[in-house]
């Protein structure tokens, strides 16, 4: 199984690499994606890293709060999106 983990807060900069490569010592990262505006193509701050189950908690407690790219980040566990 796996989860979802928001990241927030996140760079202009950032890329799915960077982002999956900030968690990877924290557990197994299945994949990463920055979220971008559709007209711009630019970056809107935040994205969704797809981790192993068992691995969540702990980033979730790693990384929440903790500095990327001179920025806090916030993480936590994505809600469903509602249709």
């Amino acid at each position: 199984m796996a989860k979802t983990l928001y990241v927030g807060n996140l760079p202009w900069s950032t890329t799915d690499t960077a982002l999956a490569e900030a968690f990877s010592p924290y557990g197994n990262v299945i994949s990463s994606r920055i979220i971008t505006d559709k007209e711009t193509g630019r970056s809107r701050g935040f994205g969704f890293v797809e981790v192993d189950d068992a691995d969540a908690d702990k980033m979730v407690e790693a990384m929440h709060g903790s500095e990327f790219g001179g920025r806090q980040i916030v993480v936590n566990e994505a809600k469903p999106r509602q249709g």
